[in-house]
This record gives C-alpha cells, sequence and structure tokens, in this order.
C-alpha cells in the first residue's frame, strides 16, 4: 500500500520561505514521477512543480519559476519543495502526489487525474 505524507506547512509573511516534505512509504524508484499541486479554496487543484525520479528532470508553472524548487532524498524516500519568495498568492493547500505511469506525467501542469497516489495536503498560509 502506497502512503504520502505531507509535512512542513504554516503561516508566513510575504516574502518568507517554507520547506514542504512528503514522505513516502515506497522507495522513490516505485514511482516514475512524483508532484506537488496546490489548490486554493473555491479554485481548482493546479500542478506547481514537477519531477522525474528517474532523471531528475523538473518543470514548474510559469507561477512559481524562479521561487520554488523541487527535489527528492532518494535514501530518505522524500519528496521536497522549497519556497522562496512567497506571496499571499500561494495560500492554499498543498499536496503530494505519484505516479508510476510515463505517460501521465508530463509537466508541471499535468491533470490531477493522472497521479495515482495523493497525500493528504498541508495548508500553507501567507500573509501580506
Amino acid at each position: 500500500q502506497v502512503q504520502l505524507v505531507e509535512s512542513g506547512g504554516g503561516s508566513v509573511q510575504a516574502g518568507g520561505s517554507l520547506r514542504l516534505s512528503c514522505a513516502s512509504s515506497r522507495p522513490m524508484y516505485y514511482y516514475y514521477c512524483m508532484g506537488w499541486f496546490r489548490q486554493a479554496p473555491g479554485k481548482e487543484r493546479e500542478g506547481v512543480a514537477l519531477i522525474y525520479i528517474g532523471g531528475g528532470g523538473t518543470d514548474y508553472a510559469d507561477s512559481v519559476k524562479g521561487r520554488f524548487a523541487i527535489s527528492r532524498d532518494n535514501a530518505k524516500n522524500t519528496l521536497y519543495l522549497q519556497m522562496n519568495s512567497l506571496k499571499p498568492e500561494d495560500t492554499a493547500m498543498y499536496y503530494c502526489a505519484a505516479s508510476r505511469i510515463s505517460s501521465h506525467c508530463g509537466d508541471a501542469n499535468g491533470r490531477p487525474q493522472n497521479y495515482e497516489y495523493w497525500g493528504q495536503g498541508t495548508q500553507v498560509t501567507v500573509s501580506s
């Protein structure tokens, strides 16, 4: 059984930083790609960042390029999202997701329904 557990969310002021973690119950190589999504109240879930587990290639939504960085630690079976220069519009529930199907991965703007595994989410709130 696959479990993804996010942590690291919280409340920060604009311009601050947070690092989200996603601990996997399976080794990272179990997945073809992993990603971070976010969902603000009243809005659709949107892709934020993607990483290909094998090659390490990454992709980002335009709204977070240059501010967010996705990475993984294979030894710890953990995915990370370093978020810098946070803005109030970054406020959302952040979810970790994973897929074992290469054709489902695409880019950071991938459809949420393409990911088979999800965490429960961690809240990020950025105040102005």
